[in-house]
């Protein structure tokens, strides 16, 4: 079988699913916005239906709606869901929202175990909660890190156990002073 349009799965997934949405990125790429309540099932027939046959999470990762320039203005974190078949070489992009007050999803981690550490950096760097996975903790920052540093609002702190956090271009609280740019460096301090 060859790989079917997007027009195609869309109408196969909003037969059983009406509330899933089809969308149209800013470069024209099509993607279906997936609410939270139908994700699982949504995923599980991506997974399961032979016309589709979505074996393949090829990447699952997410970013920060709020100060985002679209319409209407989100405080929402996205998560986008990037799929392929490999018996059918069609691919397919789900999107759900994950508000800010309850940033939470369910995870596809028994549908794709490849979500297992693509759930686990989404939650480190965005904060979300993905339910029933199986071992949601950090993956890239250290276990006592506070906060999650892709979200618009982070402020990043000061010192992190006494090492001052010293990077040109980021908001510090109380952050270390810095060199004007171009100044040369200090004596007998790596350039």
């Amino acid at each position: 079988m060859s790989a079917l349009p997007f027009s195609e799965l869309a109408a196969r997934i909003r037969a059983r699913f009406p509330a899933v949405a089809e969308r149209m990125s800013e470069n024209r790429q099509p993607w279906l916005l997936v609410p939270a309540a139908d994700l699982l099932a949504v995923c599980q027939l991506c997974r399961d239906d032979p016309e589709l046959d979505f074996a393949s999470l090829c990447d699952l990762t997410g970013w920060d709606l709020l100060r985002y320039p679209a319409q209407p203005p989100s405080d929402a974190i996205v998560v986008a869901y990037y799929l392929h078949s490999l018996r059918h070489r069609h691919h397919l992009t789900l999107k759900a929202l994950a508000p800010r007050a309850c940033c939470t999803l369910p995870s596809v981690s028994a549908i794709w175990p490849a979500a297992i550490a693509f759930e686990r950096e989404v939650y480190d760097l965005l904060g979300v909660q993905f339910s029933g996975h199986p071992r949601l903790t950090r993956i890239l920052l250290p276990e006592d890190w506070e906060g999650h540093p892709l979200r618009k609002d982070y402020a990043y702190p000061a010192a992190y156990h006494g090492v001052p956090h010293a990077r040109a271009g980021q908001w510090f609280e109380d952050g270390p002073a810095r060199a004007p740019a171009g100044a040369a460096p200090p004596a007998g301090g790596a350039a």
